[in-house]
C-alpha cells in the first residue's frame, strides 16, 4: 500500500539541464512542480475520492465498514503507485501533475475513512476489527483536514517540496554538480575548503522550501487535530502499539543504552581527525566538524576510513569494491546476488516482473528520482527496487536492504489489505539491514566466491570499526531528524528557529557542529531527503536497533558459537523459515508479537549492539585512555 522510501548508504538526486544560478535553478524547479500542482490540485476538486457507505455504529457494521474500506483502499492504492512509480522515474510536468492530483484523492479518502472510523470507538467489535479500525487513523502520513480543498493544497505543497529536492543542484568550481556528483566529492576529498564548500553548497537547494514546508505543517497539524491527536508528531509516535509519550520515552531508553558505545566511538574519531588537520580545522576537544566525516549529512563515517584506521593493523586484505569490479559484477548481477541471499534462506525467487519493470540503473535520458526504494505496486507481486545502482560495496549492501522491503512485501500478501505492512516501519526497514549484516562479513563473501579465503581474528578490529562507522555513528542521526520534526509539529520549534533547532539537535544528540556560521535564510533540514518527502525517520533508529536482535537471534537459532560479527546465515532454510513466519504477519499483530516470532523476545533491546562490537568498544576505550571524552550539548 505504501511506498518505502529508504535511508540507503547514499541518496541520489537529479537536476534540471538548464539552470544559470542556485537561486534561478530553486526557482525553476519549484515554479514546474507549482504549476503541475495547481493544476492537478483543481482537477482533483472535480474528482473527488470515492466514498464508503456509512454503516450503522454495531459490531456488524464495523466489520462491513472495514471490508468496504479495503476495497477502497486497494484500488485506489495500486492506480496512486503506478503514477507515483511513473513520477519517480520520469519527472515531468505532467508525471509532477498526476501525482498531485491521485494524491490529493488519496489523502481525502484516507481522511474520511478515518474520521468514519471514529463512529466506532464505543463499540465492542472483534479485535481484528479494532485493530483496523486505528491503522485507518494511523496510517496516513500527513492528514488534510476535512475541509474543501486542503487535500488538494497539501499534495500540492508535497509534490513540490519532493521535486525541488530531487531537482537540486548547485555550483562547485565552476560547474554545476548534482548530489550523487556531491556525494563522491565529500566521500573521496580531504581538503577542509573542499569539504566545507560542498556542504554548504548543497544545502542552497534548500531555503526556497522552507515557506512551503511551513504551511505544510500548518494543514497537517490541522487534519491530524481533526484526528483526535496533539499534533502531527504525536500522530506519528502513536504507531507503536503504545501511547505516544510512552514512545518518546523508549526511543530515549534505547539511546541511553547506546550512547556511551557511541561516545567513545566519537571521542576516538576525533583525535585522529585532529592528528590529519590540526587544532585550527579540527580541536581535540569538543564537537566534530560535520563536514570531515565523508557524508552529506554525516550520518554516516564509514568513508573516511583511511584517515581514522588503526595506526597498526588497520589494512583489510580484500576491498569489497575491488572484488565486485576484478569479477566482472555489474548493476544486475548485484541485484542477482541480493535475490540469491534471500533464496538461500528458502525464500521464493523475484517475479520475472521484477526484473522487467524495475529500474536498477540511471536512465540516461531523462530526470528521474534516484533515492533507493523498493516499491509494491499492486500489493500483490509487482514488486520493484528503483536505484541508479552503482558497482561498489555500498550499493551492495543497499541491494540486500532493498530486497528485504520486497520479500516483506510478498510475504504479507495474503494479509487483508489493511494488515499489509511491516509489524511496525522500523520493521520494514530492519529487515535488510539484517541480512545486509550478513552480506558484508567476510564469511559471506566467501560462500559467494567473491573472497577466496576468510580473513583472520587480526582482521576483525578492521571490520568492525568499518562498520561501527556506519551502524553507531548513524543511531543519533536517527533519532535526531524526527526530534526536530516532533518539535517542529507541537509548535515548539517556529519557523524563525527552524535551522537554529536543526542545529542544537546535531550538537545535542550527534557532538557535530556546521562547517561554519550558516545563513539567516538557511534551511538545512530541507537537504536531508526525507525531511522534504515527508518520510517519518525513527523507523531508522528502530531499524539500527532490530536488525542486531535478528541477527543475534538467527545466529543463535544456528547455533553459531564464533563472534557474532562473523555469522553469516546465508543458506541456513530453518532461520528462512522462522524470518517468513514473522514476515507473513505483517501488522495483523502488535509489533512484540512479530518480534517473538522470530527471536524469542517481546520488547526492544540495544544490548544486541554491545554483544555485536564488544570487541572493538573494549579497543576503543584502550585508544581513548586519557582523553577528554563527550563534548557540551548547548
Amino acid at each position: 500500500m505504501k511506498t518505502h522510501l529508504l535511508g540507503a548508504v547514499a541518496a541520489c538526486a537529479l537536476g534540471l539541464a538548464a539552470c544559470a544560478t542556485t537561486a534561478d535553478r530553486a526557482a525553476d524547479a519549484a515554479a514546474l512542480a507549482d504549476e503541475a500542482a495547481a493544476d492537478a490540485a483543481a482537477a482533483a476538486g472535480e474528482a473527488a475520492a470515492p466514498a464508503v457507505g456509512e454503516q450503522p455504529a454495531t459490531a456488524e457494521g464495523a466489520t462491513a465498514f472495514i471490508a468496504g474500506a479495503e476495497t477502497e483502499l486497494a484500488k485506489i492504492s495500486e492506480y496512486q503507485q503506478r503514477v507515483a512509480w511513473t513520477r519517480a522515474t520520469n519527472i515531468t510536468f505532467d508525471t509532477m501533475w498526476l501525482e498531485a492530483k491521485i494524491n490529493a484523492q488519496v489523502t481525502e479518502l484516507q481522511v474520511q475513512l478515518a474520521n468514519e472510523a471514529a463512529r466506532f470507538n464505543d463499540v465492542e467489535v472483534p479485535a481484528d476489527v479494532r485493530r483496523k479500525l486505528n491503522l485507518l487513523r494511523l496510517g496516513i502520513v500527513l492528514p488534510a483536514p476535512n475541509r474543501p480543498g486542503a487535500a488538494a493544497e497539501l499534495a500540492e505543497i508535497t509534490t513540490r517540496l519532493d521535486s525541488t529536492y530531487s531537482t537540486g543542484k548547485f555550483e562547485f568550481k565552476g560547474k554545476e554538480i548534482t548530489l550523487d556528483d556531491a556525494n563522491v566529492l565529500i566521500a573521496e576529498s580531504r581538503d577542509p575548503a573542499e569539504t566545507k564548500a560542498l556542504y554548504e553548497g548543497w544545502r542552497t537547494i534548500s531555503p526556497v522550501m522552507k515557506p512551503d514546508y511551513a504551511r505544510m505543517v500548518e494543514i497537517a497539524n490541522e487534519g491530524s487535530r481533526e484526528l483526535g491527536f496533539a499534533d502531527t508528531g504525536a500522530m506519528w509516535r502513536a504507531g507503536y502499539d503504545m501511547p505516544p509519550d510512552d514512545f518518546a520515552k523508549e526511543t530515549d531508553r534505547l539511546w541511553e543504552q547506546v550512547k556511551p558505545f557511541y561516545v567513545n566511538l566519537h571521542c576516538y574519531v576525533r583525535a585522529r581527525l585532529n592528528a590529519k588537520y590540526g587544532d585550527a580545522v579540527q580541536p581535540k576537544t569538543g564537537p566534530i566538524r560535520a563536514d570531515l566525516l565523508g557524508n552529506m549529512w554525516s550520518q554516516q563515517w564509514g568513508n573516511i576510513y583511511d584517515v581514522v584506521a588503526p595506526a597498526t593493523g588497520g589494512q583489510s586484505s580484500y576491498d569489497l569494491t575491488k572484488l565486485l569490479t576484478d569479477a566482472d559484477y555489474d548493476a544486475t548481477k548485484m541485484v542477482q546476488t541480493g535475490e540469491g541471499f534471500y533464496k538461500s534462506l528458502g525464500l521464493a525467487p523475484l517475479p520475472q516482473t521484477f526484473w522487467e519493470r524495475s529500474q536498477i540503473v540511471r536512465p540516461r535520458d531523462r530526470e528521474v528520482v534516484c533515492h533507493a526504494s523498493a516499491w509494491d505496486v499492486d500489493n500483490l507481486e509487482d514488486v520493484r527496487i528503483k536505484m541508479c545502482t552503482q558497482v561498489n560495496a555500498d550499493d551492495f549492501y543497499t541491494v540486500h536492504h532493498e530486497l528485504g522491503h520486497n520479500y516483506y512485501q510478498r510475504a504479507y500478501k495474503d494479509q487483508p489489505m489493511l494488515f499489509r505492512n511491516g509489524a511496525n516501519d522500523g520493521f520494514h526497514e530492519a529487515i535488510g539491514d539484517f541480512i545486509g549484516l550478513s552480506a558484508l562479513t567476510p564469511t559471506y563473501l566467501n560462500q559467494i566466491g567473491l573472497l577466496k579465503t576468510t580473513p583472520g581474528a587480526d582482521e576483525d578490529i578492521p571490520f568492525l570499526l568499518k562498520m561501527a562507522l556506519d551502524k553507531i555513528a548513524f543511531l543519533p542521526f536517527g533519532l535526531m531528524v524526527d526530534r526536530w520534526r516532533w518539535g517542529v509539529f507541537s509548535g515548539e520549534t517556529t519557523p524563525d528557529q527552524y535551522n537554529a533547532a536543526w542545529n542544537a539537535d546535531m550538537l545535542k544528540y550527534q557532538g557535530l557542529v556546521a562547517p561554519g556560521p550558516r545563513p539567516a535564510d538557511a534551511f538545512d533540514p530541507g537537504a536531508k531527503y526525507h525531511v522534504p518527502a515527508a518520510v517519518p525517520y525513527t523507523r531508522y533508529f528502530l531499524a539500527a536497533i532490530y536488525q542486531f536482535q535478528f541477527q543475534r537471534a538467527a545466529c543463535k537459532m544456528e547455533g553459531w558459537t564464533g563472534p557474532l560479527h562473523r555469522c553469516s546465515t546465508y543458506g541456513n532454510t530453518e532461520v528462512g523459515q522462522r524470518f517468513n513466519a514473522m514476515l507473513e504477519m505483517g501488522q495483523s499483530k502488535p509489533w512484540p508479537e512479530a518480534m517473538q516470532a522470530f527471536t524469542g523476545e517481546t520488547g526492544n533491546d540495544a544490548t544486541a549492539i554491545i554483544d555485536y562490537f564488544a570487541p572493538l568498544n573494549a579497543w576503543l576505550t584502550e585508544q581513548n585512555r586519557g582523553k577528554d571524552c563527550g563534548w557540551s550539548e548547548t
